[in-house]
């Protein structure tokens, strides 16, 4: 990219907070790192990663980075213009990577959760970089994975897509079995280039009793693309997210797609800011949501500073609130310039009794009929979905049919 992110990137304003130099070829980490390739990991972790669309099968991805509890286990690229390395590793290696990309689009003072990433003596995360002109063609995979109860997990990631590079990224987060209880924190920073595009696919699967506050952000350079599909299957507690993404050259444009379960016990709480700041830029917030008696607090915000265009949607469906549950969808619109079009759309709604006997008149058991029903509510307005989060999709409206058990 041209500019430093400190240089490029805005700043949003106090209503936005949250809540709460070598370009040699990429190569995968040697062995005396202690690390291994996918295919060595053990059959029970494999089996875990592969509920959130992680696979240790040979050829199946382009990169590969796997961090379990606090110890990265995994970091390999095999794709030429494809680096995968630990984020320690990549600091030690780039002196470029602290003074133009570390805690500049995500501040290290942001609040808590920042302040604790940080504070690591020894970084834990990945960093990926796409080399500039190169367009990766199998996916790239990163799985953070708590396999024991009751740890803290402090994550910090870099993702850099170069100038005419394209990433798709699936991204895996999830607890081992029996793991009840922890806390997962991360820091995720994304830089992309002129006429870049990262598709990024994030799953979760969590223990009941976790509590998650991912803090990410995008800087987006004229003409690139962001896509970000996040799914929560498995609902922790405590879900709070608010991604921010900078459009700042012309053209730029980023895309959200997040699909929540929310079952009882558990509050959800997703945000997403959008600061359209150069000319031509344009942005979509689709946010889904299905709770079975847990919160759901659907959130956006777009600020338009220049002409543009960009559209938020918050909606939900409230099958079994129960004592506790709820849904509250809250879309938000700032327009900073006279050719900013900005529109926004909210809704909840609950399952049509007769759409269910419709179904069932043609054969369906309920739990089948409810379950297609939450399946089309889900796919709405939302094309393009790749195999793994469509796949995930199906397993929300099975688990939602059913009530959603945790």
């Amino acid at each position: 990219m041209k500019t430093s992110p400190s240089d490029s990137v805005k700043k949003p304003q106090a209503e936005s907070r949250m809540r709460s130099g070598d370009r040699g070829v990429a190569r995968p980490v040697t062995s005396h790192s202690g690390l291994v390739p996918p295919d060595q990991i053990a059959q029970a972790g494999a089996a875990t990663l592969a509920e959130v669309g992680i696979t240790v099968e040979a050829g199946k991805r382009s990169g590969t980075y796997i961090l379990r509890d606090h110890q990265p286990v995994c970091a390999l690229g095999q794709a030429d213009g494809l680096e995968v390395l630990p984020i320690a590793v990549a600091l030690d290696k780039y002196d470029w990577l602290r003074e133009r990309y570390y805690w500049k689009a995500v501040p290290d003072d942001l609040d808590a959760v920042t302040a604790r990433v940080a504070a690591q003596p020894k970084p834990q995360g990945v960093f990926i970089r796409v080399e500039k002109g190169t367009k990766v063609t199998l996916p790239c995979q990163t799985a953070l994975y708590m396999a024991s109860d009751d740890l803290t997990q402090t994550v910090h990631n870099i993702i850099i897509i170069e100038e005419d590079a394209e990433l798709n990224m699936i991204t895996g987060c999830v607890t081992g079995h029996g793991v009840n209880r922890g806390i997962h924190w991360t820091a995720t920073e994304s830089y992309i280039g002129k006429n870049a595009t990262l598709n990024s696919t994030m799953i979760h699967s969590w223990g009941p009793e976790l509590e998650v506050r991912p803090r990410a952000a995008t800087v987006v350079d004229e003409g690139g693309t962001f896509v970000s599909n996040y799914v929560s299957l498995r609902p922790a507690a405590s879900i709070q997210s608010n991604p921010r993404t900078w459009l700042n050259g012309r053209g730029a444009s980023a895309k959200y797609r997040t699909i929540l379960l929310a079952s009882k016990g558990s509050t959800i709480d997703i945000g997403g800011e959008v600061y359209l700041n150069g000319e031509g830029t344009s942005a979509e917030l689709a946010h889904r949501g299905v709770s079975t008696g847990g919160r759901i607090y659907l959130r956006g915000l777009l600020v338009g500073s220049a002409s543009c265009r960009a559209h938020v949607d918050c909606a939900g469906m409230l099958l079994d609130p129960g004592k506790d549950g709820l849904i509250l969808s809250i879309p938000g619109l700032k327009a900073l310039h006279p050719e900013a079009r900005l529109s926004h759309e909210a809704s909840i709604g609950k399952i049509a009794p007769e759409q269910v006997e419709y179904l069932m008149a043609r054969g369906m058991d309920e739990r089948e009929a409810i379950s297609m029903i939450i399946r089309g509510f889900l796919d709405a307005d939302i094309e393009g979905l790749g195999p793994e989060l469509d796949a995930r999709i199906a397993e929300i409206a099975e688990l939602a049919g059913h009530g959603g058990e945790r």
